[in-house]
């Protein structure tokens, strides 16, 4: 009996020093996995900031979300708790953590339920013990699991990062953290870039269905995948509603009611190359990102782009602002981790009207007409002037600069079988307006195809401040990737004769003054004369006026004006209107045969809408941070050009242009507006401009080829009033069809009294005032 006793108290302390034992060993593993002995351990940095990488917001003035910056697979864009919908946070818990409010990380009566069902009694239906704390670990911190084993293993690891989340964030910050960190699939990582991929909504207005359908997914987003599969997504939503139900979330009728619902998506591609202003914002990323301009990374041949960069990075704070500025902990700024938000200029709206305007008059008028020109022409789509010699070396340089060709470069392919490849049809499929076109050509016919499509460039913005409210820098970013708005510059043709005009009348002329309507007598400074070339048969041999010369865009008037000034002196303003070099200081200046870009001839042109002011364009207001903190500021940036006396008299005449001139066209459109502009269209049509502005709107369109050899051989289509005009009547009706942008087509320009004879002189204008005050003198 007593031997009996001893053992049963042998057996009971055996226990009990086992049971002890257990607990310390099991103590002291939890230990060193804390201290990051065993397993790995984050840093209390690293737990105190475990998403550190969030996409940039770019967003327009309308504060509509135009797209992102960032990293591969990690377009997360950061979402405050206060703005999820309760519908989301209700459907987490209820379906991944019913006891999250109780637990500080680990839920053990789910642990043991775990432990029981699945461990002891193998049922498959025992449930999940992990967490929303421990899931977030997970996704922070734990690799791909290669096998059971490994998995076991970080298990262990992950509650103790569960519990360390805990001690750190509130249960708020854990639920923001996990929605913000969690993968929904093409490419929207985190809650915000689910909402809007799924559904084209922010995380704080998707319904109880739509919030179900979306935490249904954090069970395993390829298997429940709402676009590929509906039926078993759509089951798993129903699934998510009954445990909001039966967590007294929703009331058994919300429940029923909603479950009969069809699943219904309305997806949204996140890709840089689709959303609003795909050119605007590539752009926006390039000026940011850039570096500081070092000689030696540029060619030989460009160094005004050098300087150029060199300037722009001392005087443009948007220019390299990545760059240029720091965090708080020392680092630059990075727009493709930091989460910043990136308030722009641009208005959704006028954006949309834009690319409309572009799409109605470029793609579905003037394509098809190029087409048509060009159906039968052995030189397509380049000018029927080209030699078959001529043709052969520009395809021959195409080819060159194609992936295709450096790949068989470096795969060491002899020229000649190079050349067979390119010449040999292939089944591929080419961009077409209707969608991808399956075809068979050759690749040497598919480049001549692509060059086919015209180019475009359209800007807009606000003539006082410089906004820029609309950027289309061609016609399909996806395929056509050249910015024409700021990165292509095209020879401006008679577009730079009211800059030049502009120069006659600082020099103390009037529109009224006349000259003779001959070809004047002009030489070079090597002594050769000057041939003039001129579109107009009119009142030839007659006196005319100034006005009459810049409506009609006369090159006689426009050189007769030029030899009576110095193109010196005009090469000078041109670059104070914005333009850049290379520009070259000769007699043929005043009709246009320099280069310039879409956006520094809007630039220019809103000096004449602005009392001789020009103001730079402005692309971006406000930079935050993702926690809302204003970080950069931005403001516009004025020039002063003309005197209000020349700056008036050249409203004047450019008003004459629209009214009754050149750019009448706009009034067959139906714009009523006041405003200015001047069409422009370069030797053989091969660059068709028009530059407008009311007096609040300020606009640019350059429409054309790929090359300058890619025209229209006549002038039906070919000219600045046919080809680009069109664009900005179009963008105008539109614009000003929205009452909710606030543009008025009565609005009128604001002329000071003193300068509404436009045909007085300074001198004239003084004698006036002398005599008024002389009368005002005697009356008083």
């Amino acid at each position: 009996m007593k031997n009996n006793t001893f053992s049963a108290k042998k057996i009971v302390k055996g226990f009990w020093i086992s049971f002890v034992g257990l607990i310390i060993l099991i103590f002291l593993f939890f230990l060193l996995i804390a201290k990051g002995i065993i397993g790995y351990m984050p840093l209390v940095e690293d737990l105190e900031n475990p998403i550190s990488k969030y996409a940039t917001q770019v967003l327009s003035v309308d504060l509509q979300t135009m797209g992102t910056y960032a990293q591969s697979k990690e377009n997360r864009i950061y979402v405050n708790y206060n703005e999820l919908s309760p519908y989301l946070v209700q459907a987490l818990i209820a379906t991944e953590d019913a006891r999250f409010m109780e637990h500080s990380g680990i839920d053990a009566y789910a642990l043991l339920r775990v432990i029981v069902k699945r461990g002891i009694l193998f049922q498959k239906s025992g449930g999940g013990g992990s967490t929303i704390s421990q899931q977030l670990a997970k996704q922070l911190f734990s690799e791909h699991a290669g096998s059971v084993r490994e998995r076991l293993f970080q298990k262990p690891i992950e509650w103790v990062i569960a519990v360390q989340l805990e001690r750190y964030y509130t249960k708020e910050e854990i639920i923001n953290m996990y929605l913000n960190k969690f993968d929904f699939l093409y490419n929207a990582v985190g809650i915000q870039s689910a909402c809007w991929v799924y559904f084209g909504k922010l995380p704080k207005d998707v319904s109880i269905e739509e919030a179900a359908t979306l935490i249904g997914m954090c069970k395993n987003p390829s298997h429940y995948n709402p676009l590929r599969q509906i039926e078993r997504t759509q089951g798993r939503r129903n699934v998510v509603l009954d445990l909001m139900y039966e967590n007294n979330y929703i009331s058994k009728t919300e429940r029923d009611s909603l479950k009969t619902l069809p699943l219904i998506t309305h997806y949204n591609k996140v890709d840089h190359k689709e959303g609003i202003a795909p050119y605007f914002r590539e752009y926006l990323r390039l000026m940011m990102t850039a570096k500081q301009p070092e000689r030696k990374n540029y060619p030989a041949n460009n160094i005004y782009q050098f300087r150029s960069d060199s300037l722009a990075w001392e005087d443009n704070p948007l220019y390299g602002w990545c760059n240029k500025n720091r965090k708080i902990g020392g680092d630059y700024y990075d727009i493709y981790t930091d989460g910043l938000k990136i308030y722009t200029t641009i208005d959704s709206r006028m954006q949309m009207y834009a690319e409309q305007a572009v799409r109605e008059h470029v793609v579905d008028f003037l394509q098809p007409a190029f087409f048509k020109e060009k159906a039968n022409s052995p030189t397509a789509p380049y000018s029927r002037m080209l030699s078959k010699a001529d043709l052969k070396k520009i395809m021959e340089h195409a080819m060159k600069q194609t992936d295709r060709y450096r790949l068989l470069k470096k795969e060491n392919k002899p020229e000649n079988q190079i050349q067979t490849i390119f010449n040999t049809p292939v089944e591929m499929q080419v961009f077409s307006w209707d969608g991808l076109k399956d075809t068979i050509m050759t690749p040497m016919d598919s480049i001549r195809y692509m060059k086919s499509f015209l180019r475009t460039g359209f800007m807009a913005m606000d003539t006082h401040s410089g906004a820029v409210k609309a950027y289309v820098g061609g016609i399909n970013y996806q395929y056509f990737q050249y910015d024409m708005v700021n990165t292509g510059k095209r020879q401006i043709g008679s577009t730079v004769k009211p800059l030049f005009y502009s120069l006659a009348m600082e020099s103390g002329m009037t529109p009224c003054d006349e000259v003779l309507h001959l070809e004047p007598e002009i030489f070079t400074e090597t002594g050769e004369k000057w041939p003039i070339r001129n579109a107009t048969n009119k009142q030839i041999g007659e006196m005319v006026s100034i006005r009459w010369g810049l409506q009609n865009s006369d090159n006689w008037v426009t050189a007769s004006l030029m030899k009576q000034l110095s193109p010196y002196a005009l090469k000078r303003l041109l670059l104070s209107y914005g333009l850049s070099e290379p520009i070259d200081a000769v007699v043929s200046l005043c009709l246009g045969p320099c280069d310039a870009s879409v956006s520094e001839m809007v630039s220019g042109y809103s000096t004449f809408a602005n009392s001789g002011i020009r103001v730079e364009p402005v692309y971006v207001t406000r930079i935050e941070d993702r926690n809302g903190n204003v970080i950069a500021t931005f403001s516009p940036k004025v020039h002063e050009i003309l005197s209000e006396d020349a700056n008036y008299k050249m409203l004047d005449m450019l008003q004459s242009v629209i009214n009754g001139g050149t750019g009448s066209a706009m009034r067959r459109y139906g714009v009523t507006a006041p405003m200015g502009g001047k069409t422009g269209t370069t030797q053989n049509n091969s660059d068709c401009w028009f530059m407008g502005f009311t007096p609040s709107i300020v606009a640019g369109c350059w429409v054309g080829g790929e090359e300058r050899s890619i025209h229209f051989n006549t002038m039906n289509e070919g000219q600045g009033a046919r080809a680009a005009l069109p664009v900005m009547a179009v963008f105008l009706k539109k614009v000003y069809a929205d009452p909710q942008l606030g543009y008025s087509p009565t609005e009128q320009f604001v002329v000071p009294e003193k300068y509404n004879n436009p045909c007085l002189t300074v001198y004239d204008k003084e004698e006036l005032n002398s005599s008024t005050g002389i009368m005002d003198d005697i009356f008083n």
